[in-house]
């Protein structure tokens, strides 16, 4: 069953989504692009990013996509973005948190941030900051958070956020994919007190897809898991896509959170996603916001 092609066309729209080049960000950008939306691919490697939407423009022969460069680990890039983007366009209907990194080896950004943290989540939380005067200008706008079922993992570690003193790569993705979905909600928190707003903050997570962030799992391991139990498990990127596109462009509420709705929302039909206690926490999202807002440096709303 597939929930997503009775979806309204989007012509006209313009919509964001980083890491757009490969796994769920492409199929995403393809979703959205075939039913006629702007789609800006906010990518990190420009080459990649060009390939992508030459392949994309073969499948989909109508859409409209323009690459631009940014790198979510980089406090700098994702200003260069905001800045170039604002002087393009003055309306943003959708922006879709989507890049991100998993596991990888301990790596330390030039803003002294751990990879995974400054990639999935603070990146993330400086661009919106950047963008929401664009976005809530904007009638009906949307910003889609990815987060993941390792979040039902995760805590957040105020003493020691970026994983200075002890680093563990599963760890610390749980605690970036929790604190992704925190956001989600203390941003449609923080939207709701304003007077006249109509922007939503939704978030989803793709269950068990066969994307390249799995890259830094061991070759071995992985090949075993993909022959064996994987097909069980997971399921293909196009599939782990659609939960997104339903944050995105579907029936939705703020708050909202989208997922697989089979067995562990491993896989399955997107629909509604289930989600800790802890990340619907206000005193700790109340003070992950301000930690944020110290970090990136920008305070908004």
């Amino acid at each position: 069953m597939d929930n997503t092609n009775s979806l309204p066309p989007q012509d006209e729209r313009i919509i964001i989504v980083t890491g757009a080049n490969a796994g769920l960000g492409y199929e995403t950008t393809l979703m959205l692009a075939r039913k006629g939306a702007k789609v800006i691919m906010a990518c990190r490697n420009l080459s990649k990013a060009n390939t992508a939407k030459t392949e994309i423009e073969k499948v989909a022969p109508n859409a409209d996509l323009e690459v631009m460069e940014i790198d979510l680990s980089s406090l700098k890039s994702v200003r260069n973005f905001a800045t170039t983007f604002k002087s393009k366009f003055n309306r943003l209907d959708v922006l879709i948190n989507n890049a991100g990194v998993m596991t990888p080896p301990y790596t330390k950004t030039k803003d002294g941030f751990e990879l995974q943290l400054a990639a999935n989540y603070l990146g993330h939380f400086l661009l919106t900051g950047l963008l929401l005067d664009t976005i809530q200008n904007t009638p009906q706008s949307r910003v889609v958070t990815l987060s993941s079922i390792a979040h039902k993992d995760g805590k957040i570690n105020f003493d020691d956020l970026q994983s200075e003193k002890k680093y563990s790569a599963s760890v610390a993705y749980a605690q970036s994919k929790l604190a992704c979905l925190m956001f989600t909600f203390e941003l449609q928190r923080r939207l709701e007190k304003q007077d006249g707003n109509q922007t939503i903050s939704t978030a989803s997570h793709p269950g068990i897809a066969t994307t390249e962030l799995g890259r830094h799992i061991p070759k071995i391991l992985y090949t075993l898991l993909r022959y064996t139990i994987a097909p069980f498990l997971m399921h293909a990127p196009v599939e782990g896509a659609k939960p997104t596109i339903l944050a995105a462009i579907g029936e939705a509420k703020g708050g909202d959170y989208f997922g697989p709705t089979g067995f562990k929302e491993m896989k399955g039909v997107a629909g509604k996603a289930t989600s800790t206690d802890l990340s619907k926490d206000e005193t700790i999202a109340k003070r992950l916001w301000e930690v944020s807002e110290e970090l990136v440096d920008l305070k908004y709303l």
